[in-house]
């Protein structure tokens, strides 16, 4: 099992507008998702940047720093090795389009997540 790099970073934020600005506007990335309280935002290497706005109570469990998610090799494996030492996941898996993810409370308090994508890559 190995980490394979970063996946997203994720924000929940009352400046909503600013901050989708700020990654649209100012630096000019691609909205790849654009709802009233949830924005998606793509990197040219795929790396996605979403922020959430106070309304999106998917996402009430962000805290107040950023959410960074690390991409696995072995999705299983991974959690598995971290529940064993303790962590505590937030909820159970997702899945869509072949990813698999969940959230955890690192050893810190600070909300991240793990996420395998489709053929490990």
């Amino acid at each position: 099992m190995s980490i394979r790099g970063l996946t997203f970073v994720g924000v929940r934020t009352e400046r909503f507008a600013d901050v989708c600005a700020l990654y649209r506007d100012v630096l000019g990335m691609a909205m790849i998702r654009d709802e009233p309280q949830a924005a998606w935002f793509v990197t040219p290497t795929g790396d996605e940047v979403h922020v959430y706005g106070p309304d999106d109570h998917d996402h009430d469990f962000f805290l107040q720093g950023p959410v960074v998610g690390l991409q696995v090799d072995d999705f299983a494996a991974t959690r598995a090795a971290m529940v064993a030492a303790g962590i505590r996941f937030i909820g159970e898996p997702q899945t869509s389009g072949g990813a698999i993810w969940n959230h955890y409370y690192g050893p810190d308090g600070n909300v991240y997540e793990i996420m395998q994508r489709p053929g490990g890559a």
